[in-house]
């Protein structure tokens, strides 16, 4: 463990009824790091946190915050705050009382718990809701106080379980740089899982992607994304994975060249294209490297559906390997 280690986590695993779901899953967070844990649905991320807070037992393995193992310290004991996909407010208290409680229970000097609050309630945008019942709040102003209620504490590890889950899209990125703001002025060590790669991408000092059960890569958000180390990987953040004769290669939708109807060596037929906004996109079947999705602007029509295309690109990734380029295709 580096001496900047805040939480060190050795090959840990976990199971549902026998059935593995985290697997011998090794990685650091160091102090004031923001580590983002993505990968599709069911691939083990909210197991893995949940054993981490002491929520599950695990099967195997260790987890560490600042040297001191945590496997048979109780979770309220652990040092660790959890965020959860919904709020779990306490409807009978204000938002005051809520984003006090933890400083309470650990019996904090009143002032103490005054100026912490108030700390909190500025940098979360909370200073005129602190006499309103959660019951009333939206959505994002509800998880603006389930923040800052987990932070009031000040654990040394804070645990994000897709906390954006229920909120309007359209506010998912205002919460994501509003969060990402707060949990740097605190110096937070943190953990923030999701299955979204922009969001992921955007957050991260660095991402771990997990797909079943598995850590596949971990990395500052532009290694990963220009290096994907497998094709389920690239896959993932949004890469066309072309399997050719002369290798595996990531195309990005935006590369993604389309001629004329031919016989060119790589083609694929149109099973939809439309206009989205300023992009036109379209998705075709090839026989050769299997569903292709490509990104034009919107000046360029969309295709007509059973149209056969050739499909070449201005960049790709050899998966894995170095970036190279290749031939277009029409």
């Amino acid at each position: 463990m580096s001496p900047s280690d805040r939480l060190e986590v050795h090959e840990l695993s976990a199971a549902w009824d026998g059935v593995p779901v985290v697997r011998s899953v090794s990685f650091s967070v160091t102090a004031g790091e923001l580590l983002v844990l993505m990968g599709p649905n069911g691939g083990g991320k909210s197991t893995l946190l949940r054993t981490i807070a002491g929520l599950e037992r695990p099967t195997g393995g260790s987890v560490i915050v600042d040297g001191r193992p945590l496997l048979d310290v109780p979770a309220h004991r652990r040092g660790i705050g959890m965020l959860f996909q919904e709020p779990a407010l306490f409807p009978h208290r204000t938002v005051w009382e809520n984003v006090a409680y933890g400083l309470e229970v650990a019996r904090r000097p009143p002032a103490e718990v005054e100026r912490r609050v108030a700390e909190l309630a500025e940098l979360l945008h909370l200073a005129s809701l602190l006499e309103r019942s959660p019951e009333g709040l939206s959505g994002g102003e509800q998880q603006r106080v389930a923040l800052a209620r987990t932070l009031a504490p000040r654990p040394a590890v804070v645990l994000l379980d897709e906390p954006f889950a229920s909120v309007d899209p359209e506010l998912r990125g205002q919460l994501a740089s509003e969060f990402r703001s707060v949990l740097r002025a605190q110096g937070a060590t943190a953990i923030f899982v999701t299955h979204d790669r922009e969001e992921g991408l955007f957050l991260g000092d660095r991402v771990a992607l997990l797909f079943d059960g598995r850590l596949l890569q971990v990395g500052t958000p532009d290694s990963v994304f220009e290096h994907p180390s497998t094709p389920a990987v690239a896959r993932f953040l949004g890469y066309n994975v072309l399997e050719t004769p002369a290798g595996v290669f990531g195309v990005l939708p935006g590369d993604v060249l389309l001629g004329r109807e031919g016989s060119e060596e790589l083609v694929g037929e149109v099973v939809g294209s439309a206009r989205a906004g300023e992009t036109t996109v379209t998705h075709l079947r090839s026989a050769q490297v299997g569903r292709v999705e490509a990104r034009a602007p919107s000046s360029e029509p969309p295709r007509t559906i059973g149209s056969r295309l050739s499909i070449g690109w201005r960049r790709a990734l050899e998966i894995p390997g170095r970036d190279v380029e290749r031939p277009t295709g029409g």
